[in-house]
């Protein structure tokens, strides 16, 4: 057997959402509403451009108007924008590794700029490098501009740290919940313990995203950086299952390729697993593609395996729709 070499999650993504502008599958998407609604809490504005070594972004990424038709497509109502933080070269941002979460997203006026010109369609949430002095004034700010969350908060710190304890006690003020990318020796360090933050910030809600929230469906996950998605059969009884089961204020994000890879890995433990949090677990997509449909778009592919893999048609729509209308207040 070789050598393992490390998968980053744009590599792993890249299966499912490259960029893609042929017209006879942009044709072949729907472009009417769906007759059932779907909230998506996890989208960025600008997604899906070029970065050179330096980190500095070298071809656009998706445009407003191909974001826009994007939801469009893939049968979304209403959608959560989550904000890059300042561009800034520290270690919490991995020496600009991390800035535009790792991608060419952009900030919080990207956000609320697109949320303003579709009112009722966008919404947007607010974030910043959490260890910046400013961090705080900047995400009130945009709170207080109507923002609905605090997140997408990726970055190189303790998830237990003072600086985003006090994002946890900000979101509880502004009733909002807080969406964060946990990710094993990257971003949130301590998903072992955060649980303990869950005790510490009862009023606060929390949001977990990414690998190493999904990995840790299964009881006998192993954190690794190289094997961050993990494939296979699911023994009950993670972390994860039993955070959702254990804090009512910890919810699970199903959004990019870990989500999907999670719902898709071991069937029958999902069909279990999605009736045992069915009022835990809230659809997001945080795909790059341009279409918005078929295989190429994350977003439409975890619809459908929602849709497939709930126990029942009440589950599907807790899981599409209504927890998201709960927890965001919509």
């Amino acid at each position: 057997m070789g050598t393992s070499q490390p998968v980053s999650r744009r590599q792993f993504c890249r299966a499912f959402v490259q960029a893609a502008t042929g017209s006879a599958l942009l044709a072949s998407c729907r472009t009417t509403p769906t007759p059932e609604p779907i909230i998506d809490i996890h989208q960025h504005t600008h997604y899906g451009g070029k970065r050179n070594a330096q980190w500095r972004q070298i071809t656009p990424g998706r445009s407003d108007d191909q974001l826009a038709q994007h939801q469009r497509n893939m049968g979304i109502s209403k959608t959560v924008l989550m904000p890059a933080g300042s561009e800034v070269f520290r270690p919490s941002t991995h020496a600009g590794f991390s800035n535009g979460l790792e991608g060419t997203c952009l900030g919080n006026e990207s956000c609320r700029a697109l949320a303003r010109s579709l009112s009722g369609e966008f919404y947007f949430a607010a974030g910043e490098v959490p260890d910046l002095e400013d961090a705080p004034r900047v995400i009130e700010k945009y709170l207080k501009l109507g923002a609905v969350c605090i997140g997408e908060q990726k970055f190189g710190v303790e998830c237990d740290c003072p600086q985003m304890q006090t994002l946890y006690r900000m979101a509880a003020d502004f009733r909002v919940p807080i969406l964060l990318h946990v990710q094993y020796g990257s971003y949130n360090y301590g998903y072992d313990r955060i649980y303990k933050m869950f005790e510490a910030h009862p009023r606060t809600t929390f949001i977990g995203h990414a690998q190493t929230v999904w990995a840790h469906i299964d009881l006998n996950c192993e954190d690794n950086a190289r094997q961050l998605y993990p494939r296979g059969k699911v023994t009950p009884g993670g972390w994860t299952d039993r955070y959702l089961r254990d804090y009512p204020n910890f919810y699970a994000d199903l959004s990019a390729g870990s989500g999907h890879n999670a719902l898709t890995r071991d069937p029958e433990f999902t069909r279990g697993f999605l009736k045992r949090h069915q009022d835990k677990l809230i659809f997001g997509s945080d795909c790059s593609d341009v279409p918005g449909c078929g295989p190429i778009c994350i977003g439409w592919t975890t619809i459908q395996s929602v849709r497939e893999l709930a126990p029942s048609k009440a589950i599907e729509r807790k899981l599409l729709y209504e927890n998201a209308r709960r927890v965001y207040r919509f």
